[in-house]
C-alpha cells in the first residue's frame, strides 16, 4: 500500500498513525498492495475553497473525498500485474475543523480523526450514506475498522 501524506495545516498529528490507519483501511477491504491514496491535511480556509469549487457549498467541512475510479463497495479491484498501480483516490481532512467538530460531539479529537481518515478512504471505495442501506454498511464497516485500532465511531 501507498499512503501519501501532505501536512498543510496547522494542528499537531500523528502523521504514522494517519498512515498505519489508511493501510489497515485498504487491506481490511481486500485491496491489492499496489493501491495508492492520499490524505491532505489542510486549514480551514482551504478547505472551504475546495468544498465551494468542487462542491458548491460554502464553508469549511470535516472530510471530503475525490475518488479517481469508480468502485463498488466491498468488492476490491483485480490489479492489473502490467498496469500502472491502483490510485482510488485523494482525502482532504480539515483538521481544526474536525477538533471543533469532536469538542462539540464530546469524543476525542483522535478518535474522530480516526473516523474521517476511515470515512473518507471508504468513501473512495464506493460506500456512501446517502440512503439507509447504504448508510448502515458504511457505518458498520467504519465501526469495524476502527475497533481494530481501539478507536470509536461516534
Amino acid at each position: 500500500m501507498s499512503v501519501f501524506l501532505a501536512d498543510e495545516q496547522g494542528e499537531e498529528l500523528d502523521l504514522a498513525g494517519m498512515r498505519d490507519l489508511a493501510e489497515l483501511v485498504l487491506s481490511s477491504e481486500g485491496y491489492p498492495k499496489e493501491t495508492e491514496v492520499t490524505l491532505l491535511f489542510v486549514d480551514e480556509d482551504e478547505m472551504s475553497s475546495y468544498n465551494e469549487r468542487f462542491l458548491n457549498r460554502t464553508g469549511p467541512t470535516d472530510v471530503l473525498a475525490f475518488p479517481v475510479e469508480d468502485l463498488l463497495p466491498g468488492v476490491a479491484p483485480d490489479p492489473d500485474p502490467t498496469g500502472p498501480p491502483l490510485m482510488i483516490g485523494d482525502v482532504i481532512i480539515a483538521p481544526a475543523y474536525v477538533k471543533r467538530q469532536s469538542a462539540e460531539l464530546e469524543v476525542s479529537f483522535d478518535d474522530e480523526m480516526a473516523l474521517m481518515v476511515t470515512h473518507g478512504i471508504l468513501h473512495l471505495m464506493g460506500y456512501d450514506h446517502q440512503v439507509d442501506d447504504a448508510a448502515s454498511l458504511m457505518e458498520g464497516r467504519e465501526t469495524e475498522i476502527l475497533a481494530l485500532v481501539g478507536k470509536k465511531r461516534r
